[in-house]
């Protein structure tokens, strides 16, 4: 997006500065609830309750469930981005090209989020509640950083 934009290095920096702040806030903030909350994942109780042999699609990580720290880093970094760059800016993310797949077209960095988000649902490594409220989590956490002053 910054090379789209023909952005120059203060922009670059302000821009750079700003979504680092939120995701580095969105990882302490998502870590703290997590231990505050200490909620099992669905491998655990879907094997105690439903099928002693189901298997998420992703690996399950062996800390706790609540909120999804991919939703809170992902809705961060989105609220940011979104105040930078506006609301409804489209973006074509290549950065799995290299590996053989294919760009991926998003209409909002929002949208990108909300779908790195949902993913952990289809990967089997959190309930919805985790996704939901670590995105709302993310959102306040990137408004908060867009009220730093970085310019003087």
């Amino acid at each position: 997006v910054l090379d789209a934009e023909g952005a120059d290095a203060a922009r670059r920096a302000e821009v750079l500065a700003l979504v680092s702040i939120a995701m580095a806030d969105a990882f302490i903030g998502s870590w703290n609830e997590k231990f505050r909350w200490n909620l099992l994942r669905p491998v655990t109780y879907i094997r105690a309750h439903l099928d002693p042999d189901w298997q998420p699609l992703l690996i399950t990580p062996p800390f706790p469930e609540y909120p999804s720290g991919h939703s809170v880093q992902s809705a961060a970094a989105a609220e940011v981005l979104t105040a930078l760059f506006g609301d409804g800016y489209a973006f074509t993310d290549r950065t799995q090209e290299d590996d053989g797949l294919p760009a991926r077209a998003f209409p909002s960095f929002r949208a990108a989020a909300e779908e790195a988000a949902l993913s952990r649902l289809y990967g089997g490594i959190h309930f919805r509640a985790a996704i939901e409220d670590g995105l709302t989590q993310g959102r306040c956490i990137g408004a908060f950083a867009m009220r730093l002053r970085t310019r003087a």
